[in-house]
């Protein structure tokens, strides 16, 4: 019998585009995201890709006392890779962004390549009813830049450098992969590189099969052997997203960060429930999802109980 592929599933919790009113389920005090990360996990998410929120509105909130919060709370129940998120919201500022993972030093934290439209508002079409700061994120997003500038990723690599911090490089476009390119050509990043490309936001690439086939290609083509190929779909692109990447080689991120729905006009009703669709896409084409270890390994992490 031929030996199953181990896929590494990254679950994204809560993110910073979603608002609390978009659904009832998506995690927003800590007590609610500890306990949906706890979950995820034990469902499979070898990786937990983490945001903070605002104990009272549900917004995002980069504070060190924020993830004080949920960081230790998760760590003493799982062993699976913690990911803290240095993008944050694109409302903020790249030094609002990268202090908690300056502060925790995790083994693995996200990096955005590149700066970009981030466009959110065409969710205003979808939910009519929202109000106060949720309307004003979305509507704010018509004239909103997400900087990443290379003195901004310069900025966060070096912060983090010390730490012994890898990264997850998240790519909106094949520009993003260049971007990542050159940062490796002058040795501020080594190998291997754990690529994640985002499809279908509005700003960034579409989620076509060819826009995924097209950021493949490029991908291996820049960095060959030395690419670890993660995608997500955002919205309703989910999980055609993870079935066009697990059936090519690639590795998946799934979670109520990425995309509320679990089908056609039906919310998802956890994390976990996304991130078990997930593996059974990926047993269908024949993997399995990668234990924490075997992404550990992959992504040449520092072991878990080697913390500073």
């Amino acid at each position: 019998m031929a030996t199953r592929r181990p896929v590494i599933v990254t679950c994204a919790i809560t993110g910073a585009i979603h608002t609390p009113s978009m659904s009832p389920h998506l995690p927003v005090t800590s007590e609610a995201i500890v306990a949906s990360a706890i979950e995820a996990a034990e469902a499979g998410a070898a990786i937990l890709h983490l945001h903070a929120r605002d104990e009272d509105t549900g917004k995002p909130d980069q504070s060190v006392e924020g993830f004080g919060r949920i960081v230790p709370a998760i760590s003493e129940k799982t062993n699976a890779v913690l990911n803290l998120t240095t993008g944050g919201s694109p409302y903020m500022t790249v030094e609002e962004r990268v202090r908690p993972a300056a502060h925790f030093a995790p083994r693995l934290a996200s990096l955005n390549m590149g700066s970009m439209n981030m466009g959110l508002f065409p969710m205003l079409g979808r939910h009519t009813d929202i109000d106060g700061w949720e309307r004003d994120h979305l509507e704010g997003s018509r004239d909103l830049v997400f900087r990443n500038s290379y003195k901004d990723i310069a900025y966060v690599l070096e912060t983090c450098r010390d730490n012994e911090t890898r990264f997850e490089f998240e790519c909106y476009d094949s520009a993003h992969l260049y971007n990542l390119a050159y940062f490796a050509d002058q040795g501020a990043v080594e190998p291997p590189f754990f690529v994640q490309t985002v499809f279908g936001l509005l700003g960034g690439i579409g989620a076509h099969p060819d826009d995924v086939s097209h950021m493949r290609r490029t991908a291996l083509r820049l960095f060959g052997d030395d690419l670890v190929w993660s995608a997500l779909g955002a919205g309703a692109h989910q999980m055609r997203v993870a079935a066009m990447v697990a059936a090519t080689g690639g590795h998946v991120r799934v979670g109520l960060e990425d995309s509320l729905w679990s089908g056609p006009g039906q919310l998802a009703l956890s994390n976990a429930d996304q991130v078990r669709a997930a593996i059974i896409i990926i047993e269908r084409v024949g993997g399995r999802a990668a234990t924490p270890e075997e992404a550990q390994a992959l992504l040449k992490l520092r072991p878990q109980e080697d913390r500073k």
